[in-house]
């Protein structure tokens, strides 16, 4: 017993001069190599390089116990304990390490920085710059190589034939030598499907708009993260709203010009500048975007005709594109998804579409790859089969792949329905370019084909859109929007977060451009966070719309019980709008807890999307998860995440913020009936 009491009073001694010495001493001088090796073999015990609530206690001495003792040149001693405090000493160990330093600066104040602010720092410091990318001769290399798809026969650059400057720029890639050479094409002014097609085992990067600042460079962007390294469309706008959050204006306008680049040289915004997404593009944001970074520049004649520049850019997609007739069904006034294109979308990972080949290759009575290669090559006509890649092409275009919202009675029906999210996106642009007008050109601007547009024209498009909205999307009697399906002439009550989107879509200051009544808005909203919100924020669907899942039928990653970036901004953005203050910052805080939350247990995790439901980011359907799959530190979080954490952390009032940093749960904070 005695011998208990002696210990104890030796370890507590050690502890009072470890805590004295920190009170005193911020810095100690590491041995880096020697200290990441010694961390990771006694703490790391699952061997995957991190450091998490996973790495248990081997029972031998101190291994895996969340106690490491760190130990300066000096030969001072810290006790750095529990999980987050060990991943914080590891990812600046790695920090160190990954500058050459043999012998390094470890900050007791970065080990010990509290979890809300270090992901703050991280993001401003270094992720935002990790992801940024330039398509230029200097940076090309970083970014050729496409991991979701091999060409069989190198790699491929290729610039709009409307653009012979850029072509001119990066021609001198093909002369280079080995398997630095890059094969440098040309893309003709009109794209067609069969053209796209036949880049089979050719596809490659789209070059992106160049600026002359003393030397040729490529515009700056910022990518999603992981796998990714093309620019996004709808991605593209929330990253712009995180990067002006932390003061990146120029970013976010480079990102802006980047878009406007491809509207004047591909004919829209694509889903991404590869050559496979040349037919299609993503859900339009670009005139939000646009008058977010506008408002943030320092106003002047050089950013009012940058601001003309985009809104032209911006009338020219929407009249050429997203009001061309597979986008447009007139008799109901209101737009579809449409990604043209012929048969699968070659991005897609090798057997993805095989169940669906073997259904038809055994009608044919064929192997399943002579049935795939007699398609391919025309051989044989499947309509059906045509129709197929059609809608999934389209629910690419939408963002939202894949989920059960686009189904219709077992089938993929994308192109039948008139959605909620991008009829309300359409709508934003259309108040969007009327207010700009107005407001900062006088009520009229001419464009290029020299016509005047007035601010009036788009006003009328956009009431009646609105007319349209509310007689096709709304239901008075549930109090709910719904996608419609124009082929059976019904709405598709499939319960989506997507249904906010009509709150977000207007100016709140100005009353005709409210969808619906702020009485109504009330019982939207309660109708559908009592069946979306969950733990850890709102689900991308609720799980009576989702359905059983089997083998026959897996589960989709835009549908319950999965919480993605763009879903939460939107609502926060659009309760805000209405008024719903305190339910925004609920949402706003569960979201961010769930963030903190993976942060602090699994190595400062910062992924693309939540299980919101168990507040994790284990996701295994279809894709996985992007931005968990790193060693010792993450680099770049993923590109919405990190706005989401920026945004919503702007929005968080004090009190709430001051709970988030002591990492309270949710269900400790907000009244009992206001649970899920």
């Amino acid at each position: 017993m005695m011998y208990k009491f002696v210990v104890f009073l030796f370890v507590f001694y050690f502890f009072l001069n470890y805590q004295a010495f920190s009170q005193h001493r911020d810095t100690l001088v590491v041995d880096i190599n020697q200290t990441l090796k010694r961390l990771i073999s006694e703490e790391d015990t699952d061997n995957d390089r991190k450091i998490t609530i996973e790495d248990t206690c081997q029972g031998t001495g101190r291994i895996g116990d969340k106690s490491f003792v760190l130990t300066d040149t000096s030969g001072t001693k810290i006790v750095i304990a529990g999980t987050y405090h060990l991943s914080n000493l590891l990812q600046e160990l790695k920090l160190c390490e990954e500058k050459n330093q043999n012998i390094g600066h470890i900050l007791l104040s970065r080990i010990r920085e509290n979890p809300v602010d270090r992901i703050s720092r991280l993001i401003h410091d270094y992720y935002w710059d990790a992801l940024t990318r330039r398509i230029d001769r200097e940076h090309i290399f970083q970014i050729i190589k496409d991991p979701k798809i091999k060409n069989n026969t190198g790699r491929y650059l290729y610039v709009p034939s409307t653009d012979s400057f850029a072509y001119n720029y990066f021609l001198p890639l093909e002369k280079l030598k080995g398997s630095q050479k890059i094969n440098v094409r040309s893309i003709p002014e009109n794209v067609t499907p069969s053209w796209v097609q036949h880049l089979n085992g050719k596809h490659g990067l789209l070059s992106l708009a160049l600026e002359k600042d003393g030397k040729i460079s490529g515009k700056p962007y910022v990518v999603p993260g992981g796998r990714f390294n093309e620019m996004y469309g709808w991605d593209s706008f929330f990253i712009s709203l995180g990067l002006l959050q932390d003061g990146r204006i120029e970013l976010a306008g480079s990102m802006v010009d980047n878009l406007v680049y491809e509207i004047e040289h591909y004919g829209k915004i694509l889903n991404g500048n590869r050559t496979y997404y040349l037919t299609r593009s993503q859900p339009p944001f670009l005139t939000t975007m646009a008058i977010a970074v506008y408002r943030k520049m320092e106003k002047n004649s050089t950013s009012k005709q940058w601001l003309k520049h985009v809104l032209i850019s911006a009338i020219k997609e929407y009249e050429n594109y997203w009001m061309n007739k597979d986008h447009l069904i007139l008799e109901f006034g209101l737009n579809r998804y449409y990604g043209a294109g012929i048969g699968p979308a070659p991005e897609v990972e090798t057997g993805h579409f095989d169940p669906i080949y073997r259904k038809y290759a055994e009608k044919y009575n064929m192997d399943v790859e002579v049935f795939k290669n007699k398609y391919f090559n025309g051989e044989l006509n499947v309509p059906e089969l045509d129709e197929f890649f059609i809608n999934d092409r389209a629910v690419r275009e939408s963002g939202h792949d894949t989920s059960y919202r686009w189904w219709i009675n077992g089938k993929n029906q994308c192109t039948h329905l008139l959605p909620v999210d991008l009829n309300c996106l359409l709508y934003k642009i259309e108040w969007d370019i009327s207010i700009i007008i107005k407001n900062e050109f006088g009520g009229v601007i001419r464009i290029t084909d020299g016509r005047k547009v007035s601010s009036t024209t788009w006003e009328k498009r956009a009431l009646k859109r609105k007319k349209k909205i509310m007689k096709y999307l709304w239901n008075r009697k549930d109090n709910m929007f719904y996608d419609y399906d124009f082929v059976k002439k019904k709405q598709h009550k499939y319960i989506n977060a997507t249904a906010l989107y009509p709150l977000w879509a207007c100016y709140p200051d100005k009353k005709e451009t409210l969808l619906v009544s702020r009485k109504e808005a009330r019982f939207l909203v309660k109708n559908i966070l009592n069946q979306i919100e969950e733990p850890g924020g709102i689900a991308a669907s609720s799980l009576s719309s989702r359905g059983p899942i089997s083998k026959r039928r897996p589960q989709r990653q835009w549908d319950y019980p999965y919480g993605w970036a763009p879903h939460q901004i939107i609502a926060w953005k659009g309760l805000m709008n209405y008024g719903f203050k305190e339910i925004a910052q609920r949402l706003i805080y569960k979201w961010l807890y769930t963030i903190v939350k993976n942060s602090v247990d699994y190595n400062g995790t910062i992924p693309e999307k939540f299980n919101v439901v168990t507040r994790s980011h284990k996701v295994y359907a279809e894709y996985g998860n992007v931005g968990t799959n790193f060693s010792y530190i993450t680099k770049e979080g993923f590109g919405w995440m990190n706005s989401s954490y920026k945004i919503g952390l702007s929005l968080l009032n004090d009190s709430l913020k001051n709970k988030l940093k002591k990492i309270l749960p949710p269900e400790n904070i907000f009244p009992r009936a206001l649970q899920k």
